[in-house]
């Protein structure tokens, strides 16, 4: 856990994922959202994150981008949402599923400090 993370003891709580979905549904927006275009959005919002990087230093993460990071990030986490419900999927278990198959891809004993993919580390 990151220090940030254990000196603010936050995370996603349903209460934001439903009100996320509320802010949909108040809208009628549900009827617009299919896979497909909420893979496009969040695709789009990612890359709206990323243009925050761009022609930047190494170290980028400052106080005068710090808000529009947190801005894109939170679009791209809420079309995830949107997706997941859309698509039926539980949020917490597949991030708990995918983790547990990142464990057996990247033991520590291999991994730990090398940025090789699974498949380059040494046996």
């Amino acid at each position: 856990m990151s220090e940030y993370a254990k000196k603010r003891g936050r995370k996603m709580t349903r209460e934001t994922i439903e009100q996320v979905l509320k802010f949909r549904d108040e809208r009628s927006w549900k009827q617009f959202h299919n896979p497909k275009d909420l893979a496009v959005s969040i695709s789009l919002e990612a890359a709206e994150l990323l243009e925050v990087f761009q022609w930047s230093a190494e170290d980028v993460w400052c106080e005068d981008k710090k808000e529009k990071i947190r801005e894109e990030l939170a679009d791209v986490l809420s079309y995830c949402i949107l997706m997941a419900d859309t698509c039926g999927l539980d949020m917490d278990e597949i991030i708990q599923e995918k983790v547990r198959k990142n464990a057996e891809k990247y033991p520590v004993e291999k991994a730990y400090g090398h940025k090789e993919k699974y498949t380059e580390l040494g046996e």
